[in-house]
């Protein structure tokens, strides 16, 4: 009798402790800002008409803001930066074996695309001229590991509500028939404490930061800072821009309203607006997974021609073509990023600028209730047009500018819609 009824209390402890367990969901999520402006004399990036010119100075300052979230202990870090692209190589993975020790598996780091960053490409190899652009490349990754461990200890049980709005804020500059394909949404992802206070809100919009003086040597975050402090004045929390799939889209500036500060503090309104009619909730089912492909695709230059890199060296200049050609030489590596919050909230990322059809088409593709896409992001490999506008050919879409083979957009993007639904469950028991 005894050891039944020990058996009997051994039986009920441990469906106690299942319940309990599955009664308390985790859903966490924590912030962090750092400023990353460089001092003044970094090559620029952006125009190739300044080829090496440097920088003077700043117009206003370049953050990196990153935000940690854990569902039942899985961990997605996102950061957002006022930079021209993605981190480098063996800056990406020192930042995500740094991540890994604090048990975040998944790691999207997305630059704006501001042509008013400084060039993140060089390192010692490019000899004294360019030693200061060489020391903060590397003390850039420091702060943004700083950032993502910050955010991870930043961290408190959380509410997520997602809104979205169809707003004439950009159009296609590429694009020569009529209609012009755009992506006119504007997506605002809220995050609260318990309370319903707001902790940070992340902003996924397409359009080139490109509304500064190309001819202003100073740094800048172009529209995506006036935005940005926009909301802060205005919410009290930071604000991660995460630019979307922008290589074909420009700013649309509404009537009276012109220049990057206005055009920011414009879509700031309409995001804070956004932000104040979304519903957050502690999501029913908490979880993170993902998935990172890498896609080797064909370059469509020779870049073991010595014509083509005297080329390219004039174009923009030597020091930066060849890192170019070191990384491209032999194809392009392109990164592509899937990531399912809550089977619910679907985060697509690409190393590169993508044309807008590319995310129009994946939404319309998917049944997913959101669909961000992320441009820039881990990396990047130059344009990814859509066979329809490498057609068209123009800047962009052309070889110069657009390395990997045709159709390599199409590709991953099909690769992402069944990684999505693999995550989901959907086709989790096929072998593929």
């Amino acid at each position: 009798m005894r050891s039944c009824s020990l058996l009997v209390a051994a039986i009920f402890a441990l469906a106690s402790y299942s319940l309990a367990g599955a009664a308390e969901p985790t859903f966490t999520v924590g912030a962090a800002v750092r400023d990353i402006t460089p001092p003044a004399g970094l090559p620029m990036w952006g125009y190739a008409a300044r080829h090496d010119m440097v920088a003077t100075g700043a117009i206003d300052p370049l953050m990196a803001s990153a935000v940690v979230i854990e569902a039942n202990g899985a961990k997605l870090a996102i950061v957002a930066t006022d930079l021209g692209r993605g981190p480098m190589p063996k800056s990406l993975a020192k930042i995500r074996a740094e991540a890994k020790r604090a048990g975040i598996e998944y790691v999207l780091i997305s630059g704006s695309h501001t042509h008013h960053g400084p060039v993140i490409e060089l390192t010692e190899k490019a000899g004294p001229k360019f030693k200061l652009a060489a020391t903060y490349g590397e003390e850039l990754t420091g702060k943004l590991i700083e950032a993502i461990l910050e955010a991870d200890g930043n961290r408190k049980p959380a509410k997520i509500g997602v809104g979205t709005e169809e707003v004439t804020l950009n159009r296609n500059r590429h694009w020569k028939k009529e209609p012009k394909p755009v992506d006119n949404g504007l997506r605002v992802v809220r995050f609260d404490d318990e309370s319903g206070k707001p902790i940070v809100v992340l902003v996924n919009f397409a359009a080139h930061p490109v509304m500064t003086e190309a001819k202003d040597l100073r740094w800048s975050a172009d529209f995506p800072g006036a935005m940005k402090a926009k909301i802060k004045s205005e919410m009290g929390i930071p604000a991660l821009f995460l630019q979307g799939a922008a290589g074909d889209m420009s700013p649309n500036s509404p009537p009276g309203v012109s220049g990057p500060k206005a055009f920011g503090e414009n879509l700031g309104d309409r995001v804070v607006k956004l932000a104040g009619t979304i519903k957050t909730a502690k999501p029913e089912d908490p979880a993170i997974v993902g998935k990172t492909e890498i896609f080797h695709f064909k370059p469509r230059v020779d870049l073991g021609n010595p014509l083509v890199i005297a080329a390219f060296s004039k174009a923009f200049f030597p020091e930066l073509i060849a890192v170019m050609a070191e990384e491209f030489g032999k194809g392009v590596d392109a990164e592509l990023n899937t990531v399912l919050i809550n089977r619910k909230l679907a985060i697509v990322a690409g190393s590169g600028e993508f044309f807008c059809q590319h995310a129009n088409r994946l939404r319309a593709r998917s049944t997913f209730e959101n669909v961000l896409f992320l441009g820039y992001c881990n990396g990047h490999h130059m344009y990814f047009p859509t066979i329809e506008a490498a057609v068209q050919r123009g800047y962009g879409a052309e070889p110069g500018v657009s390395l990997a083979e045709i159709g390599a957009g199409e590709l991953m993007m099909d690769h992402a819609l069944i990684n999505l639904y693999t995550l989901e469950g959907t086709f989790a028991a096929e072998r593929r």
